[in-house]
């Protein structure tokens, strides 16, 4: 097989991972197919965490078995007992003679002891097909075992001049109806939801994940440093799970129908490295901020956001408030968001940025 087939193979596997989005944490997001005689034959796709892998799933078609075929799967398949058998063991018994994959499992427990077994049994391996690909669809789980942090994605909708609200305040709705419903699709696509106490009580909002066929909650977590959270706001009464309250050690003693997780503070705020360390420990890989200016500020400046999506409305305000807040910035300490595509929904535009 041609090292170009093997790409388009590999892409193949990257888009049924994707079909994972939001459900597999803290497993990686894995997509795997079997080919043979240059016609794919199998795929599958890991789709819940505690189900079967993404290999499995491309076997299972095949009643397990497909002597002399090539498996493509985008992370190395893991070798240890965790809430499934070893895809290893699986891979072998299914007696494929070569397997490609995208890239090395970071994983502690895998880390290349997958590919070496199967190497050891005699299957050709061969790694770093569309590997920019495939690290780029699970940097999350990729930051969360190097780092101990979740991948961050900034969310905000402005006008052109940058405004999220205007001068008297008012914010809804300046972006179409398109643009929210991709709103919601982010949301069903991430692990957790993040905002600060500012949007809380300004906005009242539910963070729920709503008009998305199949849709879930992702985690709705809030920035309440002195807890100020009334006892009727919509998070406490919505939502498949309980929402998630970070607040300062000291602050006031609260029976909220929410999990409450103390932290330190820091400056005005809290500490927000040890917030995002304490969602790597609760499974969570992808986080989605939606607010507002000032935990938006707070995480640029500490350096803890890795991607921004910003949804611009083809409107100015000349005044009001910006997406961003704190104090202005000199040009020379501005940080550059490199642009990896844009893209028009409704009469919006989404641009997709990297910090």
């Amino acid at each position: 097989m041609s090292r170009e087939a093997d790409a388009v193979f590999m892409r193949r596997c990257i888009q049924l991972a994707r079909r994972g989005a939001g459900r597999t944490a803290p497993n990686p997001l894995v997509g795997a197919l079997v080919v043979r005689d240059g016609a794919v034959v199998g795929e599958g796709w890991h789709e819940l965490y505690g189900g079967p892998h993404a290999e499995v799933r491309a076997l299972e078609k095949l009643g397990g078995q497909a002597p002399g075929a090539t498996m493509y799967v985008s992370l190395e398949p893991c070798c240890w007992h965790g809430k499934t058998p070893p895809c290893t063991d699986t891979v072998l018994a299914s007696g494929v003679s070569r397997v490609v994959v995208g890239m090395v499992d970071p994983h502690p427990n895998v880390q290349g002891q997958g590919l070496a077994i199967l190497e050891a049994a005699g299957v050709r391996v061969e790694v770093g097909v569309e590997e920019e690909a495939c690290r780029d669809l699970n940097a999350g789980f990729i930051k969360a075992h190097e780092r101990g942090l979740p991948r961050v994605w900034l969310k905000a909708a402005a006008t052109l001049d940058g405004r999220i609200a205007d001068h008297a305040g008012a914010s809804k709705w300046f972006t179409s109806a398109e643009a929210r419903q991709e709103g919601h699709r982010m949301r069903d696509r991430c692990d957790a939801i993040l905002v600060g106490s500012g949007t809380l009580l300004a906005d009242d909002p539910a963070l729920t994940t709503r008009g998305v066929e199949g849709g879930r909650d992702a985690l709705r977590c809030v920035l309440d440093t002195n807890l100020r959270c009334p006892e009727d706001a919509r998070i406490l009464r919505t939502g498949q799970r309980p929402p998630l309250f970070f607040c300062a050690e000291d602050a006031p003693q609260r029976q909220l129908r929410a999990v409450v997780v103390r932290v330190p503070r820091s400056g005005d705020g809290l500490d927000l490295e040890q917030v995002l360390r304490e969602l790597t420990r609760r499974n969570i890989h992808e986080v989605l901020v939606e607010g507002g200016a000032t935990v938006t500020r707070a995480l640029l400046d500490g350096g803890f956001i890795d991607r921004v999506l910003l949804f611009l409305a083809p409107k100015v305000l000349a005044g009001g408030a910006g997406f961003v807040g704190g104090g202005p910035l000199d040009l020379a300490d501005s940080r550059p968001w490199r642009i990896r595509s844009t893209r028009r929904i409704g009469p919006d535009v989404l641009l997709d940025m990297e910090v």
